[in-house]
């Protein structure tokens, strides 16, 4: 009777000390990913968050005006859907200290960003995935640490492909009205980009080429064995699918706001 009580005792005991490992290593590929990250464009940390209410989204032409760099980080919304283009502001290049602000907004200070990767790490916590990181809040927790740490990858990989090729890395809103010519131009962005010109649409190359790497990696992080081939596909096919979703929130978010109550002194331009 005390064998196996001993016994029980050693093999709880055992599963305790897998679980801390299995933490302790999740917590150790978030600290490198987010290290990763700020490695990518170093004057991006420079920048600091200001209040998203400070300026209107439709200011007036002042002396004492803050610059459009100035303002970047203090768009109406920006700290739910991220860096982006009004509908009257006009596309010009960005700077490299610009590309830099936008980094580490897109992927730290935006709380979409966030909530799409818990979004992520509950449809793999309903597929049990992966099974030997078990269910609950321990299982969920792991799931969502793996899944930001690839996200950080690949907007890591995404802004520096961007920054090479000169692509515009904010969303910009549909200068249109209607439901449909608005959800089809969320869902384009996804796929297309502008260029160094800020005139000329190209594919997003650096977006897929990003998901499809982060993917990879995030799959050699998993317990057991894993095809790091189909996880790279996977990771494309989601980019596609939360992406264009994504773009959709963003492009409404100003209306969805004003449905609730919020941001009524903020107007599209018509």
């Amino acid at each position: 009777m005390t064998f196996r009580r001993d016994s029980i005792k050693a093999g709880a005991m055992a599963v305790v000390a897998g679980a801390r490992r299995d933490a302790r290593a999740c917590m150790r590929i978030f600290a490198l990913c987010l290290g990763f990250g700020s490695l990518v464009l170093p004057g991006a940390a420079q920048s600091s968050p200001s209040p998203d209410d400070k300026y209107p989204e439709n200011p007036t032409k002042q002396e004492n005006a803050p610059s459009r760099s100035a303002r970047l980080g203090r768009l109406p919304i920006e700290w739910i859907i991220g860096p982006y283009i009004p509908v009257q502001e006009p596309l010009e290049p960005l700077s490299n200290k610009e590309r830099g602000q936008i980094y580490v907004r897109q992927t730290f200070l935006t709380a979409g960003s966030y909530v799409a990767r818990a979004f992520s790490a509950g449809i793999d916590q309903a597929r049990g995935e992966p099974h030997d990181w078990g269910g609950g809040f321990a299982g969920y927790g792991r799931r969502y640490a793996a899944r930001y740490g690839e996200f950080v990858v690949q907007n890591s990989i995404v802004s520096g492909g961007n920054a090479l090729l000169g692509y515009e890395p904010r969303y910009d809103f549909c200068r249109c009205n209607g439901f449909w010519p608005r959800t089809r131009h969320a869902i384009s962005r996804n796929f297309v980009a502008y260029n160094r010109t800020e005139r000329e649409l190209r594919p997003q190359i650096p977006m897929y080429a990003g998901a499809f790497a982060a993917g990879l990696l995030y799959n050699t992080w998993l317990p057991g064995k894993q095809n790091i081939w189909s996880g790279g596909a996977y990771s494309m096919l989601s980019q596609a699918g939360i992406g264009s979703g994504y773009n959709f929130v963003s492009e409404f978010a100003l209306d969805i706001l004003h449905a609730f109550g919020l941001k009524k002194n903020v107007r599209r331009a018509q």
